[in-house]
């Protein structure tokens, strides 16, 4: 039997203007469907608005690793661990917790990781070809990214990581001593001789997502995509199989298609229609400091220092600064003992920054799903014309347009 003809572009309603829903706006405008956008906040003001502005494109290990299971005590009980869960009388928290404890397997950490590095691969060539195309001024950088490890077992660990993604197809990558990491990363000076080694991807990229959404969200208003902002999606209206409308804090959004991509708000909106969308918040910091100082004082590429869990970002003559995990439920508080550690950090790391009067203090939730892989296109016992773009964790940024690129080719094909 023949296969029914690709869907004709009509109107689709995008719920998210973070990074995953501007890119999902942009390409679905691209292949000619008439968008609307409707979000609660202002463009990139969730998730995407201060986040660690590294485009991981080969570093792309899930959280969810065999390692999770010795570090359960820390993460249980230490007031200054990195990766923190707190338990609430939230049922919702404990199942989507037990099922990322199940999913910290080796088997699937490495299936995860196959899948993550061609997603990302995908992406990268998306966003470069959004960025040649519209010419946004996001601080874009390619110098590379080192990823430091403090014993002999963790950089063991991260070695065996390289060589599976070698394996699998992942761009070139070397595991250098400490002399090595200096060599490459001359600001690392003074904190050599508290690392093991580190793991160096010269292909690795930096922007400023904000910056990227901001840009976005103007072009694509002058190019005609409406945007209903302060708008916050209630429910649905659904008929059969099909959602017909969205209702929203200023009325009903009725059209022929629509995509899923807000964030930490999927997981509820996606139990109205009797869907099980396993996102949590994974709660994160950052500041950004001023580093228009004395040279090698800043790094120019980007470091993740893994035993903090903390990651370094030039975006310009700014440094930014993000870090931790934490299971807390939808707490967007910004706590100032997590942002001095921050600055400690960066302080330990990079002795010769300086304070900044405003490290500019920021906190998100990023959309995570147990196993690290987001949720793209139809999913079983959905309605025929919802399709989901969300749950990409800490990678939202780095896999924004690869999936964007995946749900508008589902949308084009028949249920």
């Amino acid at each position: 039997m023949a296969k029914p003809p690709p869907l004709s572009p009509g109107h689709v309603v995008v719920v998210g203007a973070g990074i995953i829903g501007l890119g999902m706006a942009w390409c679905l405008h691209r292949d000619g469907w008439q968008v609307t956008v409707v979000d609660r906040g202002q463009p990139g003001g969730g998730a995407s608005g201060g986040n660690g502005a590294q485009l991981s494109y080969s570093y792309v290990q899930p959280l969810a690793d065999p390692s999770i299971w010795r570090q359960l005590p820390k993460l249980l009980l230490s007031s200054d661990s990195p990766l923190k869960f707190r338990p609430r009388p939230d049922p919702y928290q404990w199942s989507w917790g037990l099922r990322f404890l199940a999913a910290c397997r080796d088997d699937v950490s490495r299936d995860t990781t196959a899948k993550l590095l061609t997603l990302a691969a995908e992406s990268r060539t998306a966003f470069e070809a959004m960025l040649s195309q519209t010419g946004i001024d996001a601080d874009f950088s390619a110098t590379g990214k080192l990823v430091l490890y403090p014993d002999l077992a963790s950089f063991d660990a991260a070695r065996r990581q390289l060589d599976l993604q070698a394996r699998l197809g992942g761009q070139p990558q070397t595991a250098l001593t400490p002399a090595q990491c200096v060599a490459v990363e001359p600001a690392l000076a003074e904190y050599a001789m508290r690392i093991a080694g580190g793991i160096h991807t010269p292909s690795e990229c930096a922007a400023d997502c904000l910056k990227v959404c901001e840009g976005l969200h103007q072009r694509l208003v002058a190019a005609g995509v409406r945007f209903e902002l302060g708008c916050e999606v209630t429910g649905w209206v659904r008929n059969g199989d099909r959602v017909v409308a969205v209702r929203t804090t200023t009325g009903d959004l009725a059209a022929d298609a629509f995509v899923l991509a807000a964030g930490t708000a999927s997981a509820p909106l996606g139990r109205q229609l009797g869907l099980d969308v396993p996102v949590y918040p994974l709660k994160g910091y950052s500041i950004t400091l001023p580093v228009d100082g004395a040279a090698n004082a800043a790094p120019r590429m980007s470091v993740t220092d893994i035993a903090r869990k903390v990651v370094f970002a030039r975006l310009g003559k700014r440094l930014r600064v993000a870090g931790m995990v934490e299971l807390v439920g939808e707490d967007r508080r910004v706590h100032r003992d997590r942002i001095d550690a921050l600055l400690s950090t960066t302080r330990n790391v990079f002795p010769h920054i300086g304070d900044a009067l405003d490290p500019e203090p920021w906190s998100g939730l990023r959309p995570a799903t147990p196993t690290g892989l987001p949720l793209l296109g139809r999913t079983p016992g959905a309605p025929v014309n919802l399709l989901l773009n969300t749950g990409h964790g800490a990678l939202g940024f780095t896999l924004a347009m690869g999936s964007a690129e995946r749900v508008a080719r589902a949308l084009r094909q028949p249920a």
